[in-house]
């Protein structure tokens, strides 16, 4: 048995759903663009893929926000300026790429809200993500709007005109190696896939007025433990524990023992709650994280 549906029928974030999570995993086109005045924009793309390589055309499809039919900012910038940089992100970057899909003001450049290192271009004016394991740089060919409804998507038809490679995903014989690229693709809802591993689920920052990594205390930023993906994912959360929240964590049995343990040693302590965060983080429990990393005072 099916469930057939005329698209008409549905309403529209329940058919997203259904498209996003059936034709998948798809990959990931992380953009980086720039306006007019030159304020930079990073966002990513699953609508996304290659589509020739003489001449060699990238397209990816940004769509306009289905809650008020607005258009994203790197469409405006892509129409604009008629550049781009598509920037594949891996799964060491997984968690900053979520956190710049986030919904920032007009001018805010998410560079820095997930401190991210730009190097310049060589063909064209937006700035590439430095950590990138692969860069293309692009001059904008067409864009054709797919229609006016919110959800809509256009189509941005790209050509590249200079592309960069980390020798790092090189294998022994020139080849690229897919394990060493590590891609992440996207499926519905929070759900993602590392290519050599297998899914993983991430939440999506959007409408959100996010914490980002410039208010990222300097001892949970600079953590031993955690990586940059998984500072991304506590960053990209509108949560912020009270005094008393924080109070409470700490009265639980497993944060008792914890200070019992460790408390006298704070390199101990330090560790030993950042590993506990770790694992929080990747049972999407950041709220939990935020209280725990919060709970070390020196």
């Amino acid at each position: 048995m099916f469930r057939s549906f005329d698209p008409k029928d549905l309403q529209t974030n329940v058919l997203h759903d259904y498209l996003l999570s059936t034709i998948a995993p798809r990959p990931i086109a992380w953009a980086s663009t720039i306006d007019a005045q030159g304020k930079v924009n990073l966002a990513p793309f699953s609508f996304f893929n290659v589509f020739g390589s003489n001449p060699p055309t990238l397209v990816f499809a940004p769509s306009s926000r289905v809650r008020d039919n607005t258009l994203k900012h790197t469409l405006l910038n892509a129409q604009a300026t008629g550049e781009c940089v598509i920037n594949i992100a891996n799964y060491e970057l997984a968690g900053k790429m979520v956190l710049t899909s986030g919904e920032f003001a007009e001018g805010v450049n998410e560079f820095d809200m997930a401190e991210l290192e730009m190097e310049a271009s060589v063909r064209v004016k937006p700035p590439r993500v430095k950590a990138s394991p692969a860069q293309f740089e692009c001059v904008v060919k067409n864009i054709i709007p797919m229609g006016t409804n919110a959800g809509a998507g256009s189509l941005i038809i790209c050509e590249v005109v200079y592309l960069h490679l980390n020798e790092n995903i090189f294998n022994e014989e020139d080849k690229i190696d897919p394990h060493l690229v590590d891609n992440v693709a996207r499926l519905g809802k929070i759900w993602y896939t590392r290519a050599k591993e297998g899914l993983f689920q991430m939440p999506q920052p959007k409408g959100k007025t996010i914490i980002g990594f410039s208010r990222l205390p300097d001892f949970i930023k600079h953590s031993k433990y955690l990586t940059g993906s998984e500072l991304a994912q506590i960053a990209g959360v509108d949560y912020e524990p009270t005094t008393d929240e924080i109070k409470a964590e700490e009265s639980t049995p497993d944060m008792q023992e914890i200070f019992g343990k460790y408390g006298q040693n704070p390199e101990a302590l330090e560790s030993e709650l950042h590993k506990k965060a770790k694992a929080l983080i990747a049972g999407i429990h950041y709220e939990e994280a935020w209280r725990v990393l919060l709970s070390f005072r020196k």
